[in-house]
């Protein structure tokens, strides 16, 4: 992980995945969230919390909020705080409703909770939250680049926006979310991201990084021949 300045993250919800991430790949931090927990079939949430901070060895990892209310949100943001200096409690930009986050990201913000600013798609969400963000605390701006690029649209402008914002803010690290492919740690990288969540998918592609094309070519083919071999079909 040497090759990159940017902070890389290890994005999951299995703390196998996580000890994988720590130890093949030098991450320099975690992140997870509902949809993740939910496919790793995690049932005690304040268990896999303890299980995933022992894992990490105090390396910043994210806790997303449950309540779709911003009452019970701020209650939730406070108990996941006290799990440990390393952790950042993420806040969806909205509630389901639509309903804006901003009043809590701002109170949470001054009673020195760590944020990490969740599900932001629009430069204008970007500039809400460093209005908000308290001098001297220490937060995360997570913006789904990779969910911008699912839409057909070019994440890059969007993302050069938030680096200018972000850099003006020293309260605030900007986050590439929803990697796609090993590609996207590179555009980051060059425009002045801080962060880039990577799943343990496409972590293992980074043994492909400087590859020579021709012999990726090659073993390639070689790949669809073996596998022609396993099927033990035949044409003629």
């Amino acid at each position: 992980m040497s090759k990159f300045k940017i902070a890389v993250y290890a994005d999951g919800a299995s703390v196998d995945g996580m000890l994988e991430a720590r130890d093949k790949w030098d991450v320099a931090g975690f992140t997870t969230n509902p949809s993740l927990m939910k496919k790793a079939g995690i049932t005690d949430y304040v268990q896999f919390a303890k299980d995933a901070l022992a894992a990490v060895n105090g390396l910043p990892l994210s806790f997303e909020v449950f309540s779709d209310d911003f009452e019970v949100m701020e209650e939730e943001a406070k108990k996941l705080a006290k799990l440990g200096d390393n952790v950042f409690v993420k806040i969806p930009i909205t509630n389901s409703k639509g309903e804006s986050s901003i009043p809590l990201i701002e109170k949470l913000s001054k009673s020195g909770v760590q944020i990490n600013i969740t599900a932001i798609l629009t430069i204008e969400q970007v500039a809400s939250v460093v209005k908000v963000l308290q001098q001297g605390t220490h937060n995360i701006i997570s913006v789904f680049a990779g969910r911008v690029a699912d839409t057909g649209i070019d994440p890059i402008p969007l993302m050069k926006q938030a680096v200018a914002l972000t850099t003006q803010t020293p309260e605030a690290e900007l986050l590439w979310a929803s990697c796609r492919e090993v590609l996207n740690i590179f555009q980051a990288q060059e425009i002045g991201v801080d962060i880039i969540t990577v799943t343990n998918a496409v972590l293992k592609k980074l043994s492909m990084v400087g590859k020579d094309p021709k012999q990726l070519s090659l073993e390639t083919v070689q790949g669809f021949h073996n596998d022609v071999e396993a099927l033990g079909f035949s044409i003629l």
